[in-house]
């Protein structure tokens, strides 16, 4: 049985396409008031029409934010606590890869900034709303390709030497190491922390590359699953009963597997939310 979000409120990053948009549609479709948040206003004002006018939902809503940069994460926060008093639900799935180096309005490197501080900043940004709410969830989109991620202390940014997957894969593995040691700082509160990976989806994701990029996406296209199937996971961490009061653990087809050994090291996620801090500070 799908559980019924009735009364709740929820907040979906990158949500006009993909996963982010099935999981935005069908949580409204069990009744959920939801916000989504993507960059242009004219893409978020149609998909929040089209969820609207497909579920029957009249509660979804939308914020137009740049979440690669810390001023346009802050709007997104300002905006949803301007406009609601409780929040039930973050998803965090907003995210991109980009095979070459690029910066942040904020002179930071572009998966670094859009990937992971955008996650950090407007979960922090959202907590006390969060804890007020209690219980309420915490769903942070990562992927298996943590797997192959290392966190560079000594060139966060890949000043140094670039590579668009070593960039992706350091930015999901601290996606990983942010909900650990988010859901340890949490304990005692009634609000949980997860992260999961999707799946390989045919979604919109990393054809912003062309060329090259897309053209291999194109040829993998018989072994990724459509966005239906890659939504599933986020869905049942934002709404299943199952999961009620779990906390700190990484999901795969909604079960929670183990992620990578270097995901468990505690010192290196207390050392990447102090730099984490430091960076939007």
């Amino acid at each position: 049985m799908s559980a019924s979000m009735n009364g709740k409120t929820i907040l979906i990053t990158g949500a006009t396409n993909g996963i982010g948009l099935v999981a935005a549609r069908t949580l409204a479709e069990r009744g959920a008031q939801t916000v989504i948040v993507s960059r242009s206003a004219e893409k978020c004002a149609q998909v929040a029409e089209q969820i609207k006018h497909e579920t029957g939902n009249l509660q979804v809503e939308y914020i137009a934010a740049d979440l690669s940069t810390r001023d346009g994460v802050q709007h997104a926060a300002h905006e949803f606590k301007k406009r609601h008093p409780r929040l039930d639900v973050l998803l965090n799935n907003a995210g991109a890869l980009f095979m070459s180096r690029q910066l942040s309005a904020d002179g930071i490197e572009m998966t670094f900034a859009l990937n992971h501080l955008n996650y950090f900043l407007l979960t922090v940004l959202l907590l006390d709303t969060l804890k007020a709410s209690g219980p309420a969830r915490i769903v942070n989109v990562s992927s298996n390709a943590h797997r192959g991620g290392k966190i560079n202390f000594d060139d966060l940014q890949m000043e140094k030497s670039y590579s668009g997957m070593g960039a992706y894969s350091q930015s999901k593995l601290a996606n990983i190491l942010f909900t650990y040691e988010l859901a340890h700082k949490l304990e005692g509160t009634r609000v949980t922390a997860n992260t999961l990976h999707p799946g390989f989806v045919n979604t919109g994701f990393g054809k912003n590359n062309g060329g090259v990029v897309k053209f291999g996406m194109g040829l993998l296209l018989p072994m990724q699953r459509n966005p239906k199937e890659g939504a599933q996971t986020s869905i049942f961490l934002a709404s299943s009963p199952d999961v009620e009061g779990v906390t700190g653990k990484y999901f795969e087809d909604s079960k929670a597997v183990p992620s990578s050994p270097a995901s468990y090291n505690h010192a290196a996620a207390e050392r990447l939310w102090q730099v984490s801090l430091e960076m939007i500070a």
